[in-house]
């Protein structure tokens, strides 16, 4: 039932917990990891407006304040796309142990407070949204591995190198798919599945974004090589292209209504786009 895993890598994880407990309180894994991942891109953030001459202490009261506000919109984007089931279950709308943050939701959310932040604080919006954006893509990288505990954020059957193998009983039942059914194998007694790790797919890519990130910041000089906003920008691009394909291989996909059709998918065509046009525009009314 803990097993995890990697069986063509020849990795076997047999006892992963959810959680642990200290003093007859439970700590969930997914709380540990998602409260490293905030830390680490704070304290990259303050690094980055440290080495640019910035003033780290404006950053950190920006952080704080721009963190919080994500997670409640990570929270709301996931709650709003997943209405059915929190409808007759409204208390599990608090439940944040059992996993449930959406990414596209905290960055919409957290980059329109960084905006009101900088500019009550008169600070460059844009500037601002450049140095804390490797920031978020590294604690992209480090929180998806929160779905690796809770056995989420994982994709369709497959039996490549990188397959994953989990118990059926340990993931919802709603995210298995009858082809998983019928490549299922049968090992201790209980039937395991093999599925697309596409948390980790997504913890690369953020992990790659995020060193790319940092080259343009670092390299590239301000003037017609580089404007203030335009690393956000990159981010857009590079992440929404990445997502766009991983989203694709889901099976928890959130969809918008009846419609079938994936809202991350769609969110990532239109920043990926978005971005592009506004990077072309802007280069081309600079020169």
């Amino acid at each position: 039932m803990d097993a995890i895993r990697f069986p063509h890598l020849g990795i076997s994880l047999e006892h992963v917990g959810r959680s642990f407990s200290i003093g007859g309180f439970t700590i969930a894994y997914y709380g540990i990891i998602v409260a490293a991942a905030m830390l680490c891109g704070i304290l990259l953030a303050l690094r980055i407006a440290r080495k640019t001459g910035q003033d780290p202490d404006s950053y950190f009261d920006l952080a704080i304040i721009t963190v919080a506000v994500g997670v409640v919109g990570a929270r709301l984007y996931y709650v709003i796309f997943s209405w059915d089931y929190y409808s007759r279950e409204p208390l599990q709308i608090l439940n944040l142990r059992a996993g449930g943050l959406a990414v596209y939701g905290g960055v919409i959310a957290g980059t329109i407070t960084a905006v009101l932040v900088a500019r009550h604080k008169k600070l460059k919006p844009l500037g601002v949204l450049d140095t804390v954006i490797p920031g978020v893509a590294l604690g992209q990288a480090i929180g998806r591995w929160g779905n690796f505990f809770n056995r989420e954020a994982f994709g369709r059957y497959t039996d490549s190198l990188f397959a994953m193998e989990l118990p059926a009983d340990a993931v919802r039942a709603g995210e298995i798919t009858q082809e998983m059914l019928e490549n299922a194998v049968t090992k201790g007694g209980l039937l395991c599945i093999r599925v697309h790790p596409t948390f980790l797919y997504e913890s690369v890519l953020d992990l790659a974004v995020m060193a790319i990130l940092l080259l343009f910041t670092f390299r590239a000089k301000r003037g017609r090589a580089r404007q203030d906003g335009d690393v956000f920008l990159l981010y857009l691009v590079l992440y929404g292209t990445g997502r766009f394909f991983i989203e694709g291989l889901r099976t928890d996909q959130l969809r918008i209504g009846q419609s079938g059709i994936a809202v991350s998918q769609l969110l990532s065509a239109v920043f990926v786009f978005g971005g592009i046009l506004i990077l072309i525009l802007r280069h081309r009314r600079a020169k």
